[in-house]
């Protein structure tokens, strides 16, 4: 019997050494494919006249001055970032140093989060022209035609939290406090040890100040448009993001938000208008919503789609006047006073006549005319009252009108105007009401991919200037995904 090799073989292994430095040479044209979206941003925002961005850079050749970052770059890197749901700068920033994509747009250049921060806020202007410039190209290539253009709003939550929400008393407190940090920010006994400590200090102490100064401010703008005492010592505003409002959300809940509305072509699906309100309503969105078109492709769309939110009497008399035709759906609105409280038969129970102009109630006794009151656009209610001395004997008194002691039974008759008779009508037709189940896998599906493709369900900036400006910028990338989008596949023939 043979001895056991109790013995083993060492095995050799190649074991990770982090510890190690290394230089490496990259080609950068090999760090994507050729295929890659960061090549395809690239080259259409090449495309697009950037002559307002060049021309806002302060250093020049003749003048000198630190050389500024190419605006087709930064335009990029933000237009590819939104797209890969990457809000931050700093993350961008960060993605500079190791994601290949962004390595590619900057050429393995470092780009600091201060200035891509400041460039996604500070060209408003500029942006709103490369916005606009957009569209008039995606118009030139027939891609939109404004012949049926879907609107709608989505609240977005703003950069603050809830324990932000402070009232005057609390705010003025702060506020007091803040200006006392400011001003001993002078004083030799409360320098910071390390120089860098004490200007991030001093800059975050007077950023604090200015934001609650804001805040007051906002709050008395606020104030204003309440009614009573009692409403303005409760009403609050957020010492983080002063310009946000509580608004309802669609989980039934309230957050500080902005309501951010879009005009979508029906054609293609892309966005041909934008903006962010503090207004939580829609109602009042609607014809600014139709200039802002206008204004953008010098053109009126013929016809205007929107939610229930959008639809009142006024607007659909001012669409009627601006010649647009207009769908929608009217909510069960503008009630006469008194017609659902309880023990009250309701206005329904009452047979109108019009060729007698009177109404009749359900014991026979006639309601005679008393007259008219317009309650807004396209709404007039006609009045009809029953003589005292009939609903006094009335057996069915105590079901219609118990409280009444001097007067008969009264009842409003709603007469709408023509246009708004004429609206019904078109919006009770099987076309009509085709065209208008379009408006949600349209426009809807816009705020639906810039909330969970491109991740803004949450604003990365504070104040309405601010968002309004990262809004813009989500529209355009959207837009710009699109028409890449659509260029493949009119170049790719489809495969049958």
């Amino acid at each position: 019997m043979s001895q056991e090799n109790t013995t083993s073989k060492q095995p050799l292994i190649r074991y990770v050494n982090r510890q190690q430095m290394s230089w490496r040479a990259v080609d950068v044209e090999h760090l994507i494919g050729e295929d890659h979206p960061a090549r395809a941003i690239w080259a259409l925002v090449g495309r697009l006249n950037l002559a307002p961005f060049y021309q806002a850079i302060e250093s020049s050749a003749e003048e000198g001055g630190r050389p500024a970052f190419d605006p087709q770059l930064l335009i990029s890197l933000w237009v590819y970032a939104y797209s890969q749901g990457i809000g931050s700068a700093r993350e961008v920033a960060r993605r500079c140093e190791y994601d290949p994509a962004f390595q590619w747009l900057t050429g393995l250049a470092e780009v600091n989060h201060h200035t891509l921060a400041d460039f996604r806020v500070e060209k408003q202007k500029e942006l709103d022209e490369l916005f606009t410039q957009v569209l008039a190209a995606l118009s030139k290539e027939g891609l939109i035609t404004l012949e049926q253009v879907m609107q709608d709003g989505t609240k977005i939550k703003a950069l603050a939290s809830s324990r932000s929400y402070r009232q005057e008393e609390t705010i003025r407190k702060h506020l007091e406090r803040a200006r006392l940090r400011v001003a001993e920010m002078g004083d030799p006994r409360n320098d910071e040890s390390s120089p860098k400590a004490k200007k991030a200090q001093a800059r975050a102490r007077r950023e604090q100040q200015e934001r609650l100064e804001s805040a007051l401010e906002e709050l008395e703008k606020w104030q204003a448009r309440k009614s009573g005492e009692k409403a303005k010592r409760e009403t609050r505003v957020s010492t983080s993001d002063p310009h946000a409002r509580a608004m309802h959300q669609s989980d039934g809940g309230l957050a500080l938000s902005y309501n951010a509305q879009i005009s979508t072509d029906a054609a293609h699906g892309l966005i041909v208008g934008v903006a962010v309100t503090q207004e939580a309503n829609d109602s009042g969105q609607l014809l600014p919503a139709v200039d802002r078109v206008e204004q953008r492709l010098k053109k009126t769309p013929q016809q205007l789609v929107a939610d229930s939110g959008y639809t009142t009497r006024e607007n659909i008399e001012k669409m009627a006047g601006r010649e647009i035709d207009f769908l929608g759906t009217m909510r069960q609105e503008d009630t006469p006073r008194g017609a659902n409280l309880p023990n009250r038969f309701p206005p329904s129970a009452f047979l109108y006549q019009p060729e007698k102009n009177h109404c009749v109630c359900p014991e026979g006794k006639v309601l005679h005319p008393m007259g008219q009151r317009k309650r807004g656009p396209g709404m007039i209610y006609h009045l009809y009252e029953a003589r005292f001395e009939d609903c006094r004997t009335c057996p069915r008194k105590p079901e219609c009108c118990p409280d009444n002691q001097k007067n008969g039974r009264s009842v409003a008759q709603l007469e709408e105007s023509p246009v708004v008779m004429a609206f019904r009508k078109k919006m009770a037709s099987e076309k009509a009401r085709e065209q208008y189940r379009r408006r949600g896998r349209i426009v809807e599906f816009c705020h639906a991919w810039i909330k969970s493709k491109l991740g803004l369900r949450q604003f990365h900036v504070r104040g309405l200037k601010k968002v309004q400006m990262e809004m813009l910028w989500a529209c355009l990338t959207y837009n710009l995904q699109f028409w890449i989008r659509l260029s493949k596949l009119r170049i790719t023939p489809a495969v049958t």
